[in-house]
This record gives C-alpha cells, structure tokens and sequence, in this order.
C-alpha cells in the first residue's frame, strides 16, 4: 500500500475479507481498530498502521479440522489445546482459516471460541479455552503458567528480572525497557545449559506484551530464533518459547488443575550432543 487508502478497500480488495464479514465486524463493538483505536470503513488508512479484527463470536471462524492440534485436558467448562508454533491463537486478515479458533469451531461447532490466554503465533504450547461466559470470567487472569525458553549463552541458576517494559516509539509491535514503561517481572531458573545455550524455566509475575522475549534480550541473553529481539536463527527458525505447564481452578467444582506440555523437539534438539 503505496498510499493512502479506506479501510473498506484495504480489507475488501486487498486482503480477502468478505462484504459480509466486513458488515458483521461494523457492528460489533470494537470490531475494527486501527493502533487500538476503533476506526470506521471510510476512514483512511496508511502504511504502517496496525488493523486489528475481533471476532464476537464462533459464527465468524471457518471450521477447519484438518489442523493438527492436540487436546491435552477437556472437561465440561474448559478444553485445553497444546498449540503448535506457527499457528496464530485468532484469526486476523492474513489468517483467517489456519488458527487455533478454526481448531475449535471444528471440535465444537456450537460454542464461542473464548481463548483464556493468549501465546504469540510462533510460541509454541498451552492455551486454554473456555466453552461457556461465565467460565471464560472466571478464568480470566487466574491461570498460573510456567515458560521455557532456549535463550543465548549462560545465564544465572536463577534469578529475577524487573525492568518496566514500553512500546518502542517507533514500532507498533516492538516492545522495550524503558523507565516510563510498566511494571515488568520475570523470575527464572537454569535448568541445563551446553557452550550455546541456556534452558531456563521462567514463571511470569507480570503479564506484558513480549515479556520474556523483552526481558532476556536486555540482559544481553536472547531467545534463540528470536531475531526481533537480536536472538541467532542459526539452530530454530522460530523464539524458542514454550508454555509449558498451566494451572488453574475449575470453573465448577473449584478444584486446582495442572496440565502439562513436553518441550517440543525443535527446542529440545538445541541441547543434544
């Protein structure tokens, strides 16, 4: 997009999306933002703006079940999908049949695709989905998650990193360390390391956008295949980040559940001989 364009010719004859779908996301609220900002289809959009399309309910996803992605828990309230790397939690203009919702209006064609926690597209592991409103409430913010992550060089056995984290000034995506950004800590531990890599387990304090990519990278110790953040794509094509174990109560009977992910082999292949 050389210049300036409306969104409604953005989306339509640029990027696939349907008149119909188009029609249902202007009535939905908050269906359509550019950089946060809900926008109208006549508005003018530019190069370097951030389109982002949400999607009230399951009527809008494309079943697919052809993707390959495990359940690894299900009960009445909750399904539990181990995603792999590459596939995008929801949909967006450029992914609209090969995401973890399409998995899900697959499995269950007569629910909403409610994702409790979300994992960037190339992270890899446990996302948890609520197939019901008032599971999906009571969830929200109450799942206990723990990372693995193949970051660069030797880092401590353990240690703790609090540094506020803001969107860099000059990117919609790119997050930083900078003073005046919010609140960020991450603690970890080394699990194994070899003469390129460390293992840590990380468990999050604070939930920011790219928190563990953001932390490591400021104290000089990159994920591996993460080259946003100055990370090698020599050994993984990929941020080699994992969710590895979550833990949650149910929405019913309250009982504490933890459901775990093996590291997957792309990342465990960084630390064999």
């Amino acid at each position: 997009m050389n210049s300036p364009v409306t969104l409604q010719s953005f989306l339509t004859d640029g990027n696939g999306v349907s008149r119909r779908l188009l029609t249902k996301l202007k009535r939905t609220e908050g269906g359509i933002t550019r950089n946060g900002v809900t926008i109208r289809t006549i508005d003018m959009v530019n190069d370097g703006d951030e389109i982002i399309l949400r999607f009230s309910d399951d009527s809008f996803l494309e079943p697919n079940a052809d993707l390959d992605v495990p359940v690894a828990f299900e009960n009445e309230s909750v399904a539990v999908f181990n995603k792999p790397s590459g596939m995008p939690v929801h949909p967006s203009i450029k992914h609209q049949g090969d995401t973890l919702g399409n998995k899900f209006a697959a499995l269950y064609p007569e629910l909403t695709f409610r994702a409790v926690n979300r994992l960037d597209r190339d992270t890899s592991g446990l996302c948890v989905t609520a197939k019901n409103a008032h599971a999906a409430k009571l969830l929200q913010g109450n799942c206990e998650k723990v990372y693995y992550a193949a970051v660069s060089g030797e880092i401590d056995e353990s240690g703790t990193i609090d540094a506020p984290i803001a969107r860099e000034r000059e990117s919609i995506i790119l997050r930083c360390v900078r003073e005046d950004g919010q609140n960020a800590v991450t603690h970890y531990k080394r699990l194994m390391k070899n003469d390129k890599y460390s293992l840590a387990e990380i468990h999050l304090e604070t939930g920011r956008t790219h928190q563990i990519r953001v932390h490591f990278s400021h104290i000089g110790h990159s994920l591996a295949g993460d080259d946003m953040y100055g990370g090698s794509l020599d050994d993984i094509s990929r941020q080699a980040l994992h969710c590895g174990e979550i833990s949650f109560n149910d929405p019913i009977t309250n009982e504490r559940i933890t459901v775990k992910a093996d590291i997957p082999d792309d990342i465990k292949q960084l630390f064999e001989k």
